[in-house]
């Protein structure tokens, strides 16, 4: 040691002059390598791509392309459909160039090619840097190991109990309605708090008592949940949160918002890891697990379970981060869904009486789901719902390979050229239009836009070509893993919707808030919530709530 300290000190000392000889050129170098020249290989991209005479909307700013266009307003990306027809590209963030896609015979091809096209890095690095190493931010053979989780025979588990906490939301308006002739209520909020208890208690076997703030309570994880979803600064903090997914160089930089919305998902990670570890400690008595239903229990009892490969079992931080996600798959999707279906139905008097009416059949206030099930009408204002109301707005996939999508119409490109298919660069971003196909008149007929639940005792010959897990809707996107937490939506959506509808429309009478006007936002982060136009108070939707007097 003593002998490499003497010969480190004989070591010639570089001059300042030298010095800066020496940086200059380094710092040109790096320049040069993160900066010109990813931006030489966009713009030979660009020049050489086989899209490049594809037509489309101009941009209107080449650092943010059209990025704002479509956060600020989500059918503008209808106007341009409109305007360029099913296929065509437009500019994002920095320029890079998205591949819009309504033609149904390629996303057929896309949705069944799961292996060439899968999310894009950067969605899923946003996902896990905020909800951590869960199915939500995996792809390929780790989303498939942790998806063996979620079958079929666990999910039916997590189908019961949503009467229940239907009744108890409905009694809690009927508390609240002191005017005989109705009172505004936010229905929106009442459904997040009803199905965030439905998902705490099947999936976690956790007690949020959501319901029950209205009289004091509160609840730190539901209140978290709340402020990273709906409070009025979120979804800006969540687009730049997104943004620094995209180029990570932009961590750098404290962007609005962003601070707090990683310590509020870091605070969640944190109650979720001491949910875990609680339903962990009753493991040293496997017998303790084996009456729980939930899906956290199911989850541990099958990691203790020798049948089991090693391989297939899910590590804590894994199992840690299934509930975030699951709160999104499930508690998001589910309240946001059935909100839209109420504010269909105050909208559609006729329908909503049509519906009271086959509810009334049933001389129960506790239907089992077999006999939910058993209501026509019920579930077609499901499915219209779905259809009309998409939770989520469209999909990104990103191509991992070359490839030649198959058309079902060919396309003509700026060049006055007719193509019958589209060549797909490695790389290339591609849009996919969910609620689009789900309101096409093309498919579905003038009457697309119309919320109209009798279209589904005869579907048109078109939407039977539509790739869709769940009635020729692409509201379940079909593919190798389809929506997020597919399985889990499907079974816990039906039987939750189905309940809610039963329990809220055999009680009250829903109707419009005159002058109120709504709009749907936050699409772009990942599922549209409905907002009084105007107003930025977050997601709500209030309606005019009245008792149901029944006719004798």
């Amino acid at each position: 040691m003593v002998a490499l300290l003497a010969q480190a000190a004989q070591l010639p000392v570089l001059d300042a002059a030298l010095s800066k000889e020496m940086i200059l050129p380094v710092v040109g170098v790096s320049v040069f390598y993160y900066t010109l020249l990813p931006a030489l290989r966009f713009w030979y991209a660009e020049r050489t791509s086989p899209l490049r005479h594809l037509d489309g909307p101009r941009s209107p700013s080449l650092l943010m392309g059209s990025f704002k266009d479509i956060a600020d307003d989500i059918k503008v990306i209808g106007k341009w459909r409109e305007q360029f027809g099913r296929v065509f590209k437009y500019k994002g963030i920095f320029s890079v160039t998205n591949l819009y896609i309504e033609d149904v015979k390629a996303l057929s091809h896309i949705a069944h090619n799961g292996h060439l096209y899968q999310k894009p890095a950067f969605i899923l690095a946003d996902a896990k840097r905020l909800v951590g190493h869960g199915i939500l931010a995996l792809e390929g053979e780790e989303h498939k190991r942790q998806n063996q989780a979620f079958g079929p025979a666990q999910i039916r588990l997590l189908a019961e109990g949503f009467v229940a906490k239907s009744n108890q939301l409905r009694d809690v308006w009927n508390h609240q309605l002191k005017n005989p002739d109705g009172q505004v209520i936010d229905v929106y909020l009442g459904l997040r708090l009803m199905t965030l208890d439905v998902i705490g208690d099947a999936g976690f076997n956790y007690d949020f008592d959501a319901l029950e703030q209205r009289n004091g309570k509160s609840n730190e994880l539901a209140d978290l949940f709340t402020r990273i979803f709906h409070s009025p600064e979120s979804q800006t903090a969540s687009g730049f949160h997104l943004v620094q997914s995209m180029f990570p160089v932009l961590r750098l930089v404290p962007l609005p918002g962003v601070r707090g919305l990683r310590k509020i998902a870091r605070r969640m990670m944190d109650i979720s890891g001491e949910i875990v570890y609680k339903s962990k400690a009753a493991l040293i008595n496997p017998h303790d697990l084996s009456g729980k239903r939930d899906l956290l229990s199911i989850l541990l009892s099958a990691n203790i379970n020798s049948d089991i490969p090693e391989r297939q079992r899910l590590s804590d931080a894994e199992v840690i981060a299934q509930i975030p996600g699951f709160f999104v798959a499930g508690h998001e999707t589910t309240a946001t869904s059935s909100t839209w279906a109420l504010h269909a139905l105050s909208t559609n008097l006729q329908v909503q009486a049509k519906l009271r009416d086959e509810l009334f059949r049933l001389e129960t206030d506790t239907p089992t789901m077999e006999e939910l099930n058993g209501l026509e009408y019920l579930d077609w204002v499901l499915r219209e719902t779905l259809r009309l109301y998409a939770p989520v707005v469209f999909n990104q996939r990103v191509a991992l390979q070359e490839d030649v999508l198959p058309l079902s119409q060919p396309y003509t490109d700026k060049l006055g050229n007719v193509h019958s298919n589209l060549t797909i660069p490695k790389g290339q971003m591609i849009h996919i239009p969910l609620l689009a196909v789900n309101t096409s008149t093309e498919i579905w007929g003038e009457d697309a836009l119309e919320f109209k639940p009798e279209r589904w005792a005869k579907l048109p010959d078109a939407a039977r070509e539509i790739p869709g897990v769940y009635s020729n809707l692409m509201t379940f996107w079909a593919g190798a893993h389809n929506c997020i937490g597919w399985r889990f939506s499907l079974a816990e959506y039906a039987s939750t919707f189905k309940a809610i509808l039963y329990a809220l429309i055999r009680a009250f009478e829903f109707s419009p808030v005159p002058g109120v006007n709504i709009e749907a936002t936050g699409a772009l982060l990942l599922i549209q919530r409905p907002t009084v136009a105007g107003q930025k108070h977050g997601s709500e939707l209030p309606v005019m709530v009245k008792r149901h007097v029944r006719s004798e």
